[in-house]
């Protein structure tokens, strides 16, 4: 028992681009991306908690399907918005709003979006409201890098912030809070 944290497939925009809150589709290999995160789940999934963003949702369905559980869609698992920098190659976003935000990383926001902090308080509002920390229950929830990451870093994990999770992979925390890498 305990909740999972699934990464989306990888979506359709082209590497190197920043997209938080922007609502893409997944990619041309979603059909086999799905199989694959289906496959590397631990358990069949009582309760499903969803971003309700394109490339996390047509996933969820997927999931849902598979493990005839009800999909619960939430805005607050919805990835970060990085107001201006949405749909910039992070390789042209200013030198000087990117150490602004290094620097600063829970609160500053130079792109006019929200910060990494507010994110988190959101996404860990809807865990708390879904009673996903449950011991009792198996908890999957299909979302974003950065909100895996600030539930890690409320989970514990040392290094959370810069944790990388492929697509299509997650992470486990179990009811004894072991975190373990999935996929």
């Amino acid at each position: 028992m305990g909740l999972v944290l699934l990464r989306h497939t990888k979506p359709d925009i082209a590497d190197g681009t920043c997209y938080g809150s922007t609502d893409l589709k997944p990619g041309s290999r979603f059909g086999a991306e799905a199989e694959t995160a289906i496959a590397a789940l631990p358990w069949k999934a009582d309760q499903i908690l969803s971003s309700p963003l394109i490339r996390c949702a047509r996933l969820a369905d997927c999931v849902s399907a598979a493990h005839g559980t009800e999909t619960s869609f939430h805005d607050g698992l919805k990835e970060m918005d990085f107001g201006v920098w949405e749909g910039l190659r992070w390789d042209s976003v200013p030198v000087d709003e990117l150490n602004q935000w290094a620097n600063d990383l829970l609160h500053a926001r130079p792109h006019g979006g929200e910060s990494v902090y507010q994110m988190q308080q959101r996404a860990l509002a809807v865990l708390d409201a879904e009673d996903a920390w449950r011991v009792d229950t198996n908890t999957l929830v299909i979302t974003h890098a950065g909100v895996i990451r600030a539930v890690l870093d409320h989970a514990g994990v040392r290094d959370a912030w810069v944790t990388q999770t492929p697509y299509g992979g997650g992470w486990m925390i179990a009811g004894d809070n072991t975190v373990t890498a999935l996929g």
